[in-house]
């Protein structure tokens, strides 16, 4: 996950030199585009393993994992 924020990160600051240079808004819209979408896989990704996590230790309690996967999808929502 650390390595996704990272080249998102690096993806920023190309953007941001490509603004500085004035490149074409259509290669700084694409760039931009790749980014939401890297960031967008993130958090599915930080979404899952919490997800999957948290089942397990609801299942232990003996508890409704509903809640918990409802939790999960109100983030995924969120994040849109």
């Amino acid at each position: 996950m650390k390595r996704r924020l990272r080249r998102a990160e690096g993806q920023v600051r190309g953007v941001l030199k490509m603004m500085e240079e004035q490149k074409n808004c259509k290669d700084v819209v694409s760039q931009l585009s790749a980014i939401r979408s890297a960031v967008d896989k993130t958090i599915a990704l930080v979404v899952a393993v919490n997800l999957e996590q948290c089942i397990l230790d609801e299942q232990e309690q003996g508890g409704d994992t509903n809640k918990v996967v409802q939790e999960a999808v109100q983030l995924l929502m969120k994040s849109r």
